[in-house]
């Protein structure tokens, strides 16, 4: 189990030359056994990591330690858009004093050490855009000082778990995985402000407590999954947001009047779902928005606001006297089957 995870270097015993403190040695046998773990590095990033100096290899960063101003230890490590192969030895467990951890953009795999949960002091940790797989990387759970936390373009997979959303975050990003999953019931215990889930196959209804998030939410982002159901009116509690896309999914029903509330919103995109009747006019009337995409559904009619947007797309609807709308044929035939929110089960997961 993770609670019982130790880190027990044997790859690296003490060099023959002296390093200054402990923190060091730990954080070179650290790093040498990464470098050995690394299977292609064509921009040469790690071609200094020789020697005792372990504060001048390329992309580490020292500082004094957060219990003793007098240490210096390894804060930081940045080794993002460096096209790196490789995977992540348990021994990086050793750095019990990163705060940072940013490898985006490699080619880095397998999962993420059982040994990260000896580093307490991390608060920010950026794995996006490599080839990690397996379930999601449970070891997060137990980072109490984390607060940024991307894990978007990787090759994840299976449920979302609820803990997730009971991390204290700021900014939580899951999106371009393939977790096959609902949103969890609790998803409105999360303190972030910025939620990005996008481009995974997440099913059911958003839950009724993303309106839970109106002290803190800025940013949610929940296009391109299998979402159903209907967008709630509490919704509109969400004074804050500024950006709100549920687009490419499956929701269907009004759009909330209530919407029309959120006067800080600027960007909306409800484009491709199943939306229907009018666009309520104080949507279109929010002094902030800027980019409102609602084509590719089938509401009925919009106020003359709404052409007056600087970013307005009505594309395939059923709106009367406007360019580039569904056939007749097709607004028949939905209105004939109307959609009725109550109706709709949403599982609970």
């Amino acid at each position: 189990m993770l609670f019982f995870s130790k880190v027990t270097p044997q790859t690296f015993y003490p060099p023959d030359f002296p390093i200054a403190t402990p923190q060091l040695m730990e954080a070179y046998i650290a790093l040498q056994s990464w470098k050995l773990a690394m299977t292609s590095d064509p921009n040469q990033f790690t071609d200094n990591w020789l020697g005792p100096h372990v504060c001048n290899y390329t992309g580490v960063y020292c500082a004094p330690a957060p219990y003793d101003p007098f240490i210096l230890t390894v804060a930081g490590v940045d080794l993002n858009h460096a096209n790196i192969a490789g995977c992540l030895p348990e021994e990086l467990g050793l750095l019990k004093d990163l705060a940072l951890f940013h490898i985006n953009s490699n080619r880095f795999s397998g999962v993420i050490p059982a040994s990260f949960i000896h580093l307490k002091f991390l608060f920010e940790l950026d794995i996006s855009n490599n080839r990690f797989s397996g379930p999601f990387p449970s070891v997060v759970f137990f980072l109490h000082s984390l607060i940024y936390l991307d894990v978007r373009f990787n090759e994840f997979v299976g449920k979302i778990p609820p803990l997730l959303f009971e991390l204290k975050l700021d900014a939580l990003f899951i999106n371009n995985n393939r977790f096959h999953s609902t949103l969890p019931a609790n998803l409105g215990n999360s303190p972030v402000s910025v939620l990005v889930a996008a481009n995974n196959d997440i099913r059911g209804c958003i839950p009724p407590s993303l309106a839970n998030m109106a002290e803190t939410l800025d940013e949610i982002v929940l296009s391109n999954m299998a979402l159903t159901g209907c967008l709630r009116q509490d919704i509109g509690l969400l004074r804050s947001l500024t950006v709100l896309d549920v687009s490419s999914n499956n929701l269907a029903g009004p759009l909330p009047e209530s919407i029309g509330a959120m006067r800080s919103l600027e960007q909306l995109n409800v484009a491709h779902n199943k939306f229907s009747g009018k666009v309520p006019s104080s949507i279109c009337s929010l002094p902030k928005l800027e980019n409102f995409t609602y084509s590719f559904n089938y509401f009925s009619g919009e106020p003359p606001a709404c052409l007056r947007l600087p970013g307005n797309d009505d594309r395939r609807n059923c709106i009367p006297n406007r360019p580039f709308q569904r056939t007749q044929e097709e607004c028949s035939n939905f209105y004939a089957h109307p959609i009725s929110c109550s109706s709709i089960q949403c599982p609970i997961s």
